[in-house]
């Protein structure tokens, strides 16, 4: 089922409206869409590399716009949320984010809007547990835009190979920013 999407998602790449869809994809990607807007943002970026961090640029704001009504569809419409989050099967993993959220707050959300975790599982639960709005904003800002910045800096500095080890080491690459991130924290509570 997903397969033909990532198809069609990677074609639009190549249109005239690229930007305009790319924006639209990482907004329906924080909330309902299953594709990442990476498979949009690697090509484009490789194809125009002087244009790589204003495509971040992009991603970052319209992912975070997408955030945004994702908290509010599990905020408002929580049961439309766990319908979205069952369609993906992600609703399974709600009741332990819930855990994680109310534990760690903003920390969850800047290590798993790092992870291929579908941020949409974070947007809608943060909703879902009410966490404080403007600490979800600042979060999202962040950590979407280490993501796509960070994304657009390799294909930009290493082209082609870098698109290979996006797609294929993703998780690898997102384990290391998440370990950083911990390390950060853990130095953090350390120093007090």
């Amino acid at each position: 089922m997903l397969r033909p999407l990532y198809d069609w998602t990677l074609k639009q790449a190549a249109r005239p409206n690229a930007e305009k869809v790319l924006a639209a994809i990482s907004f329906a990607e924080s909330s309902f869409f299953p594709i990442p807007p990476d498979v949009m943002l690697a090509p484009m970026a490789l194809a125009k590399p002087e244009k790589a961090y204003r495509l971040a640029f992009i991603c970052t704001m319209a992912s975070v716009l997408g955030g945004l009504f994702g908290y509010a569809i599990g905020y408002y419409l929580a049961d439309i949320g766990l319908k979205i989050l069952g369609l993906f099967g992600y609703s399974g993993n709600l009741d332990s984010f819930h855990t994680i959220i109310q534990e760690w707050g903003a920390w969850a959300i800047l290590i798993k809007g790092l992870t291929p975790i579908p941020f949409k599982l974070v947007t809608i639960a943060s909703g879902m547990g009410q966490l404080n709005l403007a600490i979800f904003f600042i979060c999202c800002v962040i950590t979407r835009g280490a993501r796509f910045f960070l994304t657009a800096f390799l294909l930009k500095r290493f082209g082609p190979q870098a698109r290979e080890l996006i797609e294929k080491r993703i998780n690898l690459v997102a384990i290391a920013g998440v370990a950083v991130i911990v390390l950060g924290i853990v130095a953090v509570k350390f120093m007090h």
